[in-house]
């Protein structure tokens, strides 16, 4: 955790937060906040980075307070939108965490050809048994801001209805290990919608309706990656530099 996150509903009367739970372990046996200086780097959920200052400490109930000080904006997001094709329940909560973690800030998750149907039974496919991984990832990149997250179980709205709305204004890659696809590029700064395809890749008839839509293939080499490799490489390689 490099950063401690503070959730509405931690606000008290007196305007000071109250943590509880794992983020009082952590605060409390490996920031050594009841131990040191008292204070550590702090956020408020969808707002201002800036430090917590250690009020009060209720060992008993594993409860601490803390008064919070602004002092600058969270970090500039990634101008990406990232969709995925539904991978399996615990590759799907690497991929979350990998891509907030990056400052993507719009995740699309849809159904394709090669991806089982039962992955949509899963609880994970929820946003609010994602929210502690997104927390996790937010406190790792020192972030505050939420992403949003979208699902979409039709490939044909999907393609059709939903991808050309989200890549309106700026340039549509399609992620896909084919030979014929051109070299994913560098150092992108303006919009851009990445479609990352199962770990099988997209059957002809997908690429067709892809490439249809405006999307250009791109890949990065021979080597078929699982998702949750391929995308935090894609994200790196398309915006290096900007992070």
């Amino acid at each position: 955790m490099n950063l401690l996150l503070l959730h509405p509903e931690d606000w008290c009367d007196d305007g000071v937060a109250e943590i509880s739970g794992r983020r009082y372990v952590h605060a409390e046996e490996v920031l050594k906040l009841s131990q040191r200086s008292g204070e550590c780097r702090a956020g408020l959920l969808n707002g201002a980075v800036g430090r917590g200052i250690v009020e009060s400490v209720d060992a008993a109930n594993q409860r601490m307070r803390l008064r919070f000080v602004p002092e600058q904006e969270p970090p500039p997001p990634l101008p990406l939108i990232l969709a995925a094709a539904l991978p399996r329940p615990l590759t799907l909560r690497r991929v979350v965490h990998a891509a907030v973690t990056m400052g993507v800030k719009e995740l699309w998750f849809y159904q394709s050809w090669k991806v089982e149907k039962s992955y949509w039974s899963s609880p994970m496919v929820a946003e609010e048994n994602l929210r502690e991984q997104i927390f996790l990832a937010l406190e790792q990149s020192v972030d505050t801001v939420m992403p949003e997250l979208h699902f979409q179980r039709r490939f044909q709205t999907f393609v059709q209805e939903d991808l050309p709305r989200m890549s309106a204004g700026g340039e549509l890659l399609i992620a896909h290990p084919d030979p014929a696809a051109v070299p994913c590029p560098r150092g992108l700064s303006g919009k851009t919608t990445l479609v990352v395809g199962p770990e099988g890749g997209f059957t002809p008839r997908e690429v067709e309706q892809l490439t249809a839509a405006g999307g250009t293939m791109i890949g990065l080499g021979p080597r078929i990656l699982r998702t949750e490799v391929a995308v935090p490489v894609l994200i790196s390689r398309l915006f290096d530099g900007v992070q």
